[in-house]
């Protein structure tokens, strides 16, 4: 039985004639995220919301204080059920 060899005389010879890499070209594309009108508008409400829900419902110190000032019979006054009213239909959208 003969066994030829099956490269040349020298085993280096195919690792020395090895073409070079050649270097990858960086990509003139890059990634890009765009975030919708409506997507900003909903991450704005989603914030406020934590906002109002962690804020107390009451504010104790404000209450005391009001309770304090109607005890008082000389505090309501014309001026002072015109402001009411006025700020009363304010929050109502009158």
């Amino acid at each position: 039985m003969i066994i030829d060899r099956l490269g040349g005389i020298n085993p280096l010879e195919n690792v020395q004639n090895t073409n070079k890499s050649q270097r990858v070209k960086t990509p003139e594309k890059t990634d890009s995220v765009s975030v919708s009108s409506e997507a900003k508008g909903l991450s704005e409400m989603y914030f406020a919301m934590e906002a109002v829900t962690s804020a107390p419902d009451v504010r104790a110190d404000r209450v005391a204080e009001v309770m304090e000032k109607i005890k008082d019979p000389g505090y309501i006054t014309g001026t002072i059920v015109d402001i009411v009213a006025d700020r009363f239909l304010d929050e109502m959208g009158v």
